[in-house]
């Protein structure tokens, strides 16, 4: 194939405005980068966040300092598929290899970078939000991101490892969870992979605060042992019998909404810790004087750092079974009405839908 080819691909153009469009498929690999043959890819929560309310990440008042795109931009970032292509210098890889990429593309110049911190780059961009992404047969991704994956490896799988490494990195910012008593707020997408993830880390007891019926049986379903909706009853009085009245030893928040930051924190036993995994849109009114009082401890978790290869060694192991994630597969011609559309009407109905470009694989 000509490096001319068109493409299909599913395009951001404004808030409630993806197209999917013919575009110019995308040149050879610049120097250190490949290209990659998409085979599945994901629709995220930030993915949703961009259609309904965008722009959130992608910049449209001037270029990505890194990227250089602005406005427009192909969606999609939790993807994985085979090398087409190698950009000149790329080392340890071959045309034809299955590979998955971590979607933090970074500068590797600045302090956190230099600190092996490379998703608090300070210019930071997610592939398919501040560079084009997988919504789309080819996407050219920088080699450094990439992790080949196991010959045997389930191709459908791939298009999980993002989500689940989001969860890995939360579970690892808590510390060890052997035998502590685990909540997680919210059991979306991301609160999916950490109790996944949690349960895989050793935690005793896991238990998801969710109101969605569907969702509340899939936390159950991928390892929960309670789920406790909070519209039902009171969490914290609910929690505390539970625990014999000392309450959680890590709470997960994984909704991003000042009133579940707040439940989360009043979940934790004394000395406990809250790791934040949420993104949240609006400001809250906490009064810090209940950290001082309790020794509690507030952490935050971004993205992830290196835990895709954790990830990918546990789903080649069967320590973590993507299987119960995924609620849909659909071709990239319906990603709007089966894919962006069907998340907004259904949203308690899905987990998590992949989008192949091609024929399945």
């Amino acid at each position: 194939m000509s490096q001319s080819e068109s493409m299909q691909a599913a395009v951001w153009h404004g808030r409630r405005d993806i197209r999917l469009e013919q575009v110019p498929r995308p040149d050879a690999p610049a120097p250190e980068w490949v290209q990659i043959k998409v085979h599945w890819c994901g629709i995220c929560g930030s993915d949703l966040h961009e259609y309904l309310a965008g722009p959130v990440f992608i910049p449209v008042d001037q270029p990505h300092p890194l990227t250089g795109i602005q406005g427009q931009c192909i969606l999609g970032h939790e993807f994985s598929g085979e090398i087409v292509a190698l950009g000149e210098g790329v080392e340890g890889f071959s045309v034809g290899d299955s590979v998955a990429a971590d979607a933090c593309q970074h500068c590797g110049k600045c302090p956190s970078c230099k600190r092996g911190q490379y998703n608090l780059c300070e210019q930071l961009a997610f592939t398919g939000l501040m560079n084009n992404g997988a919504f789309a047969e080819f996407v050219n991704v920088p080699a450094n991101l990439l992790y080949r994956l196991p010959s045997d490896f389930p191709t459908e799988a791939g298009a999980l490892i993002e989500p689940l490494a989001v969860g890995m990195h939360a579970v690892k910012q808590a510390g060890s969870l052997l035998g502590q008593t685990v909540v997680v707020v919210g059991a979306g997408t991301i609160g999916l992979c950490t109790i996944m993830c949690a349960k895989a880390a050793g935690a005793a007891d896991v238990i998801a605060l969710e109101v969605s019926s569907a969702r509340k049986s899939k936390a159950l379903e991928v390892g929960a042992s309670k789920v406790i909706d909070p519209r039902a009853s009171d969490a914290l009085q609910e929690l505390q019998a539970y625990t014999g009245q000392l309450g959680a030893d890590i709470v997960f928040e994984c909704i991003g909404h000042k009133d579940t930051v707040q439940q989360s924190i009043d979940l934790l036993r004394k000395g406990g810790k809250a790791v934040l995994v949420g993104v949240f849109e609006e400001p809250s009114s906490f009064n810090f004087f209940d950290l001082v009082a309790t020794e509690k401890q507030v952490v935050g978790s971004l993205a992830y750092n290196g835990e895709f290869a954790d990830v990918i060694a546990m789903i080649s192991d069967g320590r973590l079974n993507v299987e119960p994630l995924i609620s849909g597969r659909i071709h990239i011609s319906d990603i709007l009405a089966q894919g962006f559309d069907e998340l907004v009407n259904n949203k308690d109905q899905n987990v998590k839908i992949i989008v192949t470009p091609g024929a399945p694989h």
